[in-house]
């Protein structure tokens, strides 16, 4: 049975319904009013693109016998960004000419660009409009730093006194260079296509002189207080820092994405949304050089002002490649996270699979809670689950006695709180550090963790490592599941083959259910 996802004037993304992770279980072709559009698809997630708009369409599996009747949107025009003078020969600066289309642009118009290379710096988008990427058609960021504009990170109203935010980065409000798709306070914004937006950062300085620069580097795409925002099908790639950075926005869709930075490139995570609302990031295909997904809402300046959670966010048929958690939690969480579910995904070669990461000083709204993730199959992953309550990076008290003492220390306005997750029907091969590793603090302990039908191997190389990024954390190998400081834990059907020592290890726990 297919499903229709999301459908623009021009495009439509299509979803398989079947229970498993990213693949079909065979390749199909896929037939658009009695012909045949594409051959030998594998994927649970599809798009279709070069619809004409406000027109109905069929469109079925080859060999299924539900085919799906939908209708693509009107729009009021399309015009060629040609036509404003840009050249997309990669040499001309375009910039002007792209932004001018833009401002031209009418209410649910839409600017085209065709096959070409399209030098840009950045570019702010406006309401009601759809950018289109042809196939061959790149946007590509300019390396020249000093064309990149300076955003404050809050600026007080004249007339009221009133803080209005603009600039942020790592969970706080901060000056930021303009990244170079910019869109502020705007809405129904589509950007499509089969082309690619590339910030070029691989040959620029943006990845060398960072740690002496006062002002935070751009994203890629970079949304504050936006609505209704798709991203379909583009590759999205080197970012000077995060690739998607979606900010206090809601209703946002990242679908059939790929997104990709060089392994060594540095916080280069693929997709962050932060205090956002309803995020669905679904078919995306992850290989990056930080988190592959980064759920966050701020440090505990920002959860305080605002107490913005991130809330019902739902990310499934994802491929996730070579980072450094596959669905990572925090650790800028202050605002808290809740109603997350994972599932159907496949994680490959990344640090950790599931990752929550918090610690002592994000306060007390920094709750996750509401934590779903199922149907994962994980291969070559060190570590698969991680909850560490005791995150020692990016903070300059990260090595404070505060951060890292094993006393329970007294429940107070700076404690986090971990609430109820679920980790079930996952498939982890070739692990090395750990099968799992939950760490919790003694004086809020994790209120509940249920981990049922799992199955566990261990790589034959396996590498040791430090499973939690903590302060005088100490190195495992092929180690079992690992619980300390949690109030109940619930354990069923879990097979686990190859480990060195305890199945199951376990510390400070109030209640515990093991069912084999």
């Amino acid at each position: 049975m297919i499903e229709c996802l999301y459908v623009s004037s021009t495009s439509g993304c299509f979803e398989l319904k079947n229970n498993l992770p990213y693949y079909n279980a065979h390749s199909y072709n896929i037939i658009l009013n009695g012909e045949i559009v594409e051959r030998d698809r594998n994927t649970n997630v599809f798009s279709l693109f070069n619809l004409t708009p406000d027109t109905e369409y069929t469109v079925e599996v080859e060999g299924d016998d539900a085919p799906l009747t939908f209708t693509t949107k009107p729009e009021s025009c399309c015009i060629n960004v040609k036509a404003f003078g840009a050249a997309g020969d990669g040499v001309k600066n375009d910039t002007n000419a792209i932004q001018t289309a833009i401002a031209c642009l009418p209410k649910d118009g839409r600017l085209y660009f065709p096959e070409g290379t399209y030098l840009v710096t950045p570019l702010f988008l406006k309401s009601y409009i759809t950018l289109e990427f042809a196939k061959g058609a790149t946007l590509l960021g300019s390396t020249d730093k000093s064309k990149y504009p300076v955003i404050p990170g809050e600026i007080t109203d004249e007339r009221t006194g009133k803080s209005i935010p603009f600039g942020t980065f790592e969970g706080l409000e901060r000056s930021m260079y303009q990244s170079l798709i910019f869109a502020e306070y705007a809405k129904h914004i589509r950007i499509i296509g089969q082309g690619c937006i590339d910030g070029n950062a691989q040959n620029g300085t943006w990845w060398q002189t960072f740690k002496d620069d006062p002002v935070s580097r751009p994203r890629l795409l970079y949304f504050n207080r936006c609505e209704h925002i798709t991203v379909l099908g583009m590759t999205v790639q080197n970012s000077p820092s995060w690739q998607l950075h979606p900010y206090f926005s809601k209703y946002i869709n990242f679908l059939d994405l790929e997104i990709n930075a060089p392994k060594d490139s540095p916080n280069t995570d693929a997709c962050d949304p932060e205090a956002c609302d309803n995020v669905n990031i679904i078919g995306c295909r992850f290989s990056v050089g930080d988190d592959c997904i980064a759920i966050k809402s701020g440090k505990i300046e920002v959860g305080r002002k605002y107490k913005q959670a991130a809330d019902h966010h739902t990310i499934k048929n994802c491929l996730m490649q070579f980072g450094h958690g596959a669905v990572t939690l925090g650790s800028e969480m202050a605002g808290g996270v809740k109603n997350l579910t994972v599932n159907r995904c496949i994680f490959n070669s990344t640090d950790r699979g599931l990752r929550i990461k918090t610690r002592r000083g994000r306060g007390k709204d920094a709750v996750i809670d509401g934590v779903l993730f199922e149907n994962i199959k994980m291969t070559n992953v060190l570590t698969p689950i991680v909850i560490n309550m005791w995150y020692n990076c990016c903070d300059p008290d990260r090595f404070e006695e505060y951060v890292w003492s094993r006393e329970k220390l007294p429940v107070d306005d700076r404690t986090p709180f971990l609430g109820k997750f679920t980790f079930k029907d996952m498939t982890c091969e070739d692990c090395h550090v750990a099968a799992c590793y939950c760490d919790g603090l003694p004086e809020q302990p994790i209120e509940e963790i249920t981990v049922s039908n799992i199955s566990f191997t261990y790589s034959p190389d396996a590498k040791p490592g430090k499973p939690a990024m903590r302060n005088y954390a100490e190195e495992f190998c092929k180690a079992g599941l690992y619980f300390d400081n949690v109030k109940t834990l619930n354990i069923s059907n879990i097979n686990i083959t190859g480990v060195e020592g305890e199945k199951y290890i376990l510390k400070n726990i109030g209640k515990t259910n093991i069912e084999e």
